[in-house]
């Protein structure tokens, strides 16, 4: 009887995967979002990184990332007050709260352990690419470069959901096998629930 299979990345057996929206990609706060909050949160991923991406290979990543805040500073700032106006417009005098709840989901989504070390390199290579970017150009960089970064939850989570698939044919198949064992059954999307098995 082969084991009951792991999660990849060895995250939790429970975790919650975001579902799919109506094009197919995954719901991600990295989607449907402003250029000026896109600048925002290519740097909140690098500054993510720079914390924690602390392997000797990413050593590069806090010098390169005081760089891209000097030179970007300008672009920067822009972006941060453009976003202020943006959630002001859709909330009103009350934005700093929505704003800050967004952020806070922005960073925790770049933090999820299991996906760190690709991660890190995804955002290493950005950086490589971003410490050649000039001023006028920074714009479109951001734009095009946070999807690079958002593949590496995408492709976690596609390895997540054949877990999943997995774990529910071996329990269909070996699932009275171990009395007593806790298995963990996906009963729908970024649901699970655990069974006697």
């Amino acid at each position: 009887m082969p084991p009951l299979p792991v999660p990849p990345n060895g995250a939790s057996a429970n975790l919650t995967v975001p579902p799919l929206d109506s094009s197919g990609l995954r719901q991600s706060v990295n989607r449907n979002i402003s250029d000026a909050q896109s600048i925002w949160n290519l740097r909140s991923a690098y500054n993510v990184a720079a914390l924690n991406c602390t392997s000797a290979r990413h050593a590069q990543l806090v010098p390169l990332y005081r760089a891209f805040l000097k030179t970007h500073a300008k672009a920067l700032a822009k972006a941060n007050r453009t976003i202020d106006q943006e959630f002001k417009a859709k909330y009103g005098a009350r934005f700093v709260g929505p704003r800050e709840q967004y952020m806070t989901s922005v960073y925790n989504h770049f933090a999820l352990p299991p996906t760190l070390a690709d991660f890190c390199d995804a955002t290493l290579a950005m950086a490589h690419d971003a410490a050649a970017v000039k001023p006028v150009e920074f714009e479109a960089f951001a734009v095009r470069s946070l999807p690079n970064i958002e593949v590496v939850f995408d492709a976690f989570y596609r390895r997540y959901d054949a877990y999943r698939s997995d774990v529910a044919a071996w329990h269909a198949q070996y699932g009275d096998a171990q009395p007593g064992a806790q298995i963990v059954v996906a009963s729908g999307a970024g649901k699970t629930e655990p069974t006697e098995g």
